[in-house]
C-alpha cells in the first residue's frame, strides 16, 4: 500500500525535527534559487553595513521549497534574534500585541501562512510593519481610548503558498516580494547528496539522482523519500543506496518516476481524456476534479509546466504531446504540442 502523503509537500508529524536538522544555516549552503539568493545577500549586507533592520520580505511559492529555512538563514546572516508564528495561530488581537510588544531591535519575525491571517489582525499588523507601532484600545464604549505603543524597528518575513490570497495592502508593506521556484534535477541531486552525507547514508550519485527525479523538485519531499530509501537499503541492501536500490524502494512505495501525486495525475488525465487535451479553462478544470482553482494554479501547475506536460495559453490549459505520450493517451490528429520527450 502506498504510504499516504509520501510525495506530499505538507510536513507530517515526526518530520519536523528531521527536516530542521538538515536545513542549511547560511545562504552559501542553500542550494538553488540563485537570483533570490543574490537579492537577499545584497539586502542583508546593506542592512548590516547601515546597522539597520532589513526591509520586510514576502516569500511565496509552492510548499516545501525552503521559505522557513530562508527566514532562519536571514536571521543568522543578520546576526539577530528570531521569532516565528503562523497565520492560523493568531486568533485574537491580544495574541499579536503580546508578540509585538516583546520584539527586540532589528529582530527577524517570521509569519508563516500569512494569507490565513484574520482581517482585524491583518489590519493591526499594517501599522506595525509600516510605522513600527501598535495601537491598543483601552476600555469600552464612550470612555474607550487608543494608546499607541512604539516598537523597535524589526524585519518581518512572511511566507505563503497562496500569494493570490494575500491582500494588496499587505503585499504593499513588504519591500521584497520573492518567489521560490521548483528545483531542477541537478539541484535536487546536490540536496539529496548533502542530506545523505549528514545522515550517514552511503548513497552514490545515480541513487541520489533517482531520488531527486521523483521528488517533484521539492527538497522536503526529497528528504522524506531519502528516509524511506534509507530504511529499505538498511533492511535489504546492507545500507548501500545505488540506482537499483533507489528504484526498487521507490517503486515499492508507488512513487511515480516524476513524483506525480494523485492530484497531479487527476489534473492531467481529466485534461487529456475528458477535454481531449484542451484548451480548458482553469475554473472548468477545477470543477471537473473538485479542486480550488487557486490551488491548481499555484501548487500543481508550476511543476506540471516545468515537466513539459502542461501549457498555459490565452484560450486555457492545454496538454502537450509529452503528456499524451507519458499517460498513454492517443494523440489528437490535429493541434499543437511539442516533440515527445519519451521515445
Amino acid at each position: 500500500m502506498r504510504e499516504k502523503g509520501i510525495v506530499s509537500a505538507a510536513p507530517q508529524e515526526g518530520d519536523q525535527q528531521f527536516e530542521t536538522a538538515l536545513r542549511p544555516k547560511r545562504l552559501d549552503d542553500f542550494t538553488g534559487q540563485p537570483k533570490l539568493k543574490e537579492i537577499l545577500k545584497i539586502a542583508v549586507q546593506a542592512a548590516r553595513e547601515r546597522g539597520e533592520a532589513m526591509d520586510h520580505v514576502l516569500l511565496h511559492g509552492p510548499p516545501g521549497l525552503g521559505k522557513t529555512t530562508l527566514a532562519n538563514i536571514i536571521a543568522q546572516e543578520l546576526g539577530v534574534s528570531y521569532d516565528q508564528t503562523s497565520g492560523p495561530i493568531l486568533q485574537k488581537k491580544l495574541d499579536l500585541t503580546g508578540i509585538l510588544s516583546n520584539i527586540r531591535d532589528r529582530q527577524v519575525f517570521f509569519i508563516d501562512e500569512v494569507h490565513r491571517l484574520l482581517k482585524d489582525i491583518e489590519e493591526m499588523l499594517y501599522s506595525a510593519l509600516e510605522d513600527f507601532r501598535v495601537d491598543i484600545v483601552i476600555g469600552q464604549g464612550p470612555g474607550a481610548r487608543t494608546h499607541t505603543l512604539p516598537i523597535p524597528h524589526f524585519t518581518a518575513i512572511a511566507a505563503t503558498t497562496r500569494q493570490g490570497l494575500v491582500s494588496a495592502p499587505m503585499r504593499g508593506r513588504f519591500g521584497l516580494v520573492l518567489r521560490l521556484n521548483h528545483y531542477d534535477v541537478e539541484e535536487m541531486t546536490k540536496i539529496v547528496m548533502r542530506s545523505a552525507s549528514m545522515l550517514g547514508v552511503a548513497a552514490d550519485l545515480e541513487g541520489a539522482q533517482e531520488i531527486a527525479r521523483r521528488s517533484r523538485g521539492t527538497p522536503r519531499i526529497a528528504n522524506r523519500l531519502l528516509r524511506r530509501v534509507r530504511d529499505f537499503a538498511q533492511v535489504r541492501a546492507k545500507g548501500q543506496v545505488n540506482l537499483k536500490v533507489a528504484e526498487d524502494a521507490l517503486d515499492l512505495l508507488e512513487v511515480d518516476r516524476f513524483g506525480l501525486d494523485e492530484t497531479d495525475q487527476k489534473i492531467m488525465t481529466t485534461l487529456l481524456q475528458k477535454f481531449g487535451g484542451g484548451p480548458a479553462g482553469l475554473n472548468t478544470l477545477a470543477a471537473a476534479i473538485d479542486e480550488q482553482p487557486d490551488t491548481i494554479e499555484e501548487v500543481y501547475e508550476p511543476y506540471l509546466i516545468q515537466l513539459g506536460f502542461l501549457d498555459r495559453t490565452p484560450r486555457g490549459r492545454m496538454a502537450t504531446f509529452n503528456a499524451f505520450d507519458y499517460f498513454k493517451v492517443p494523440r489528437p490528429r490535429f493541434g499543437g504540442g511539442q516533440a515527445p520527450l519519451f521515445e
